[in-house]
């Protein structure tokens, strides 16, 4: 049986976890460059004078450690969608691979915060229809 629609399901969710990926490196690339958060706090600080340099570095933690965990959330995505087309290819492990896809969406838009809930949609239509779909019996008669 071919598998075609769930394997091109599956390359796109794994691409919108790169994408994702990208994003938390950008987070956290920011955290690190001091310069360019602190003249956009300071911007901010001119219209909202309740802003104090407590706030900034709260805002700075909190975007590193938001931006491990989408990194980190989404290459582990990709590795299990990887790891799910290959049980995939070929019709080898079907079942388990489409309980690696659904897994694998639910988890990580919950450990994402709901930023990884696009790419999911891919992987969890992809599982659905592995396992939903089954190879049409030949009758003999």
């Amino acid at each position: 049986m071919k598998r075609t629609a769930e394997m091109v399901l599956a390359i796109i969710g794994a691409l919108g976890y790169a994408f994702t990926a990208v994003i938390g490196g950008m987070m956290i690339w920011l955290q690190n460059n001091r310069g360019i958060m602190e003249e956009s706090f300071n911007e901010m600080a001119t219209e909202n004078p309740d802003l104090g340099m407590g706030d900034f570095e709260e805002m700075l933690d909190m975007l590193g450690t938001g931006g491990w965990f989408l990194t980190v959330a989404s290459v582990v995505a990709i590795i299990l969608g990887i790891v799910a087309m290959v049980l995939l290819k070929g019709n080898k492990k079907p079942v388990v691979a489409g309980i690696i896809f659904i897994a694998t969406a639910v988890i990580v838009a919950f450990v994402s915060g709901g930023a990884g809930i696009l790419a999911g949609i891919f992987y969890l239509i992809a599982g659905i229809m592995v396992l939903v779909r089954k190879p049409k019996q030949v009758i003999e008669g």
